[in-house]
């Protein structure tokens, strides 16, 4: 019986001492608001060359040197009609068919138009919180990104960027104008 007890107890404490898993942390990228102006909820793109920040694991990151070539200011893209936005289900950044052909079309505009570089802003609806919509947009951004990386198009001419919720489309509080929230938006500049 006391042994019993002893592996009961034996158990009990590898229980406690392994604990329930723990969700991993998440690294948010985001830029400043095209217009120049910022959001208090969105970090800035990086460090300012007088200050350094802190990375959520307690590192230092470091200012863009030349093997890291600066992220391009979004103030500097514009907006093509002939490059489209593309749309998502709810909570998901996985591209739906329809908007894979949309892709698809930006592909061959971006190789017609090798002197651009793209910028993809990743968007979510309102539900949820700030965080998960900025991670959730990220996803987002980086699908379609991955996506225009397999048909061609040099991963070094692509920035991503997460608004999450900040930058709505469309303020009415429905399902149709929520789908119209989530997306990503493709915007282009000459090099």
């Amino acid at each position: 019986m006391n042994g019993r007890r002893c592996l009961t107890l034996a158990l009990v404490l590898v229980v406690l001492a392994v604990g329930c898993a723990k969700r991993p942390t998440t690294t948010q990228t985001s830029a400043p608001a095209p217009t120049g102006a910022t959001s208090s909820r969105l970090a800035p793109a990086g460090p300012s060359p007088s200050s350094t920040a802190s990375t959520p694991a307690g590192r230092a990151s470091t200012p863009p040197t030349a093997a890291t070539p600066a992220r391009p200011a979004p103030s500097e893209f514009r907006s093509l009609s002939d490059i489209a936005d593309i749309h998502f289900d709810f909570d998901r950044w996985e591209i739906r068919t329809q908007d894979a052909t949309v892709l698809d079309a930006n592909a061959g505009w971006l190789k017609t138009n090798a002197n651009h570089l793209l910028l993809i802003e990743g968007h979510a609806d309102e539900r949820g919180t700030n965080e998960y919509n900025l991670a959730l947009a990220e996803r987002r951004a980086k699908a379609a990104m991955n996506y225009l990386v397999s048909r061609g198009i040099a991963a070094t001419r692509i920035t991503v960027v997460s608004y999450g919720e900040e930058r709505p489309t469309c303020s009415q509080r429905e399902e149709t104008c929520w789908a119209r929230n989530r997306r990503a938006h493709f915007l282009v500049k000459p090099r």
